[in-house]
């Protein structure tokens, strides 16, 4: 064993007390403390599966902390994806669960030590993913001074699914119940309540637009992190269309009450029925969030451009890559050729005066790429752009691009690529299933250095965005050292 794994594990565990109870974590290298599946709600089984979040009980003497919590019930990626992704799946029904890393492990009344707090909400586009996901892990981020919390949510149905008996947006109401449980307990772990940054990537930025103009979550963080993700919501006729599939596969009436009636393992295999039909390109039924006057009265672009919350905001260099290389899609598109392109421009609205223009900027491209771009920018970049650049912003934006591609032929710089390297978890295997071998840890560095910056003091370490220019570029040419960068392989 390692002599600091010995060393750690010769310390006593340590405890913190939270309103509900005494939890006992484990201890991490550097001095840093774990404590992993905390409740921060209760389990949402029976009666609750389809109900607002409400407070766990509280229990008596020292609940243990060591182990990631039950995920959120859902179901497995297609095996194109999985092969790139991990996605842990823990059974049991207390889902409603956060981690907490810390480097003062003595906690806020014994430490005084209010230090920085980062709030983790995962991706997988509002059906998949978890807090447990290996690259996820937040030891950088307390090694580095800041307490780092990620939280599990519903998802899916579950989550998401709109019916006409119970509250919409209900992963979102788990979101508010989490960072609620931040600001009354995070003392206890060293943290600061009057420093809490969000921030999250694809359906986890698209869930922190929505917090930026849900009036349940204001005063809950004071900045935002939004990683290629735009604030939005979508149809109610077209989140609608999910549960009314699931019902027609089902034979049960589109109603939470039906559906809380239905075996679990019943509701998955339709959820994956009905999802197969999906595209975060292409459209169609989707689960997702609604405007709703009790939960989210108000466009989540407009509010959140009028907040006076500092932003980090951003996008990859070619989020299309992941939605479709792994399936063929490229190969697909190319096939087509200018009718790729055509597709393209008007499924995304833009005009021909904008296909020319991305032509210039990438004369190399082939179909596949420009029409991915074309509804990437339309879908993702031109919001965040528009809420980046809000005419009478009270409070700074600050840009970036990453542009590094993936050792992982045909990838290149896709959707989800810079996690590894926000997190710096490069060295955890599963960042090598997106990231491919030798990933540049100078890299890592750098745009984890930013993260923990903004965290700090509002400043990741470059100018704020000014409505135009190009955003600061992480990983694009001459960025990294020579040689740190693998070229991109065209399927």
């Amino acid at each position: 064993m390692p002599a600091a794994a010995s060393a750690a594990q010769d310390r006593a565990r340590p405890r913190a007390r939270t309103a509900h109870g005494v939890v006992e974590g484990r201890n991490g290298p550097g001095g840093i403390a774990v404590f992993r599946g905390i409740p921060y709600a209760a389990p949402p089984v029976g009666a609750r599966r389809f109900a607002a979040p409400v407070p766990p009980e509280p229990w008596d003497g020292v609940r243990d902390a060591g182990a990631y919590g039950p995920t959120a019930p859902k179901v497995p990626y297609p095996d194109p994806f999985a092969a790139l992704l991990s996605d842990p799946e823990i059974p049991g029904d207390d889902c409603l669960n956060l981690n907490v890393w810390t480097p003062a492990p003595e906690g806020g009344e014994s430490s005084g030590a209010r230090l920085p707090v980062m709030v983790w909400i995962h991706g997988g586009a509002l059906t998949r993913g978890s807090s447990a996901v290996p690259v996820y892990d937040g030891s950088a981020f307390a090694r580095d001074g800041v307490v780092l919390v990620s939280v599990n949510y519903r998802l899916g149905v579950l989550g998401y699914g709109l019916f006409p008996d119970a509250p919409a947006n209900r992963g979102l109401l788990d979101q508010i119940a989490a960072l609620t449980w931040v600001r009354e307990n995070i003392e206890a772990f060293g943290g600061d309540p009057g420093r809490v940054t969000v921030f999250g990537e694809s359906a986890g930025a698209i869930s922190i637009g929505a917090l930026l103009a849900a009036p349940r979550a204001a005063g809950l963080f004071h900045r935002a992190v939004l990683q290629s993700g735009p604030p939005e919501v979508l149809a109610r006729e077209r989140v609608r269309a999910m549960a009314r599939r699931m019902a027609s596969l089902l034979k049960v009436p589109a109603t939470a009450e039906a559906f809380a009636a239905t075996a679990l393992p019943d509701l998955l295999a339709a959820q994956a029925a009905v999802l197969r039909r999906s595209s975060p390109l292409v459209g169609g039924p989707a689960f997702g969030l609604v405007a709703d006057p009790d939960t989210l009265p108000v466009d989540p672009l407009e509010a959140a451009a009028g907040t006076a919350v500092p932003l980090l905001l951003g996008w990859t260099a070619e989020e299309h890559r992941l939605w479709l290389a792994p399936t063929g899609g490229m190969r697909l598109l190319d096939r087509l050729g200018p009718l790729a392109v055509t597709l393209g421009r008007i499924r995304s609205g833009k005009d021909r005066g904008s296909v020319r223009a991305l032509r210039a900027e990438r004369p190399g491209a082939g179909p596949a790429d420009l029409a991915g771009h074309l509804l990437t920018d339309r879908l993702l970049r031109d919001p965040l752009r528009a809420l980046a650049g809000a005419p009478g912003r009270d409070a700074p934006s600050f840009v970036y691009e990453f542009a590094w591609p993936s050792g992982v032929p045909g990838l290149g710089s896709c959707h989800a690529l810079e996690l590894g390297f926000v997190f710096d978890t490069l060295a955890v295997p599963e960042a090598s299933w997106l990231a491919g071998p030798d990933a540049p840890q100078g890299l890592a560095e750098e745009m984890h250095a930013a993260w923990v910056r903004f965290a700090v003091d509002g400043d990741p370490g470059w100018e704020p965005w000014n409505g135009g220019g190009p955003p600061k570029v992480f990983g694009g040419p001459g960025s990294v050292e020579p040689g740190l960068v693998t070229p991109r392989v065209l399927p």
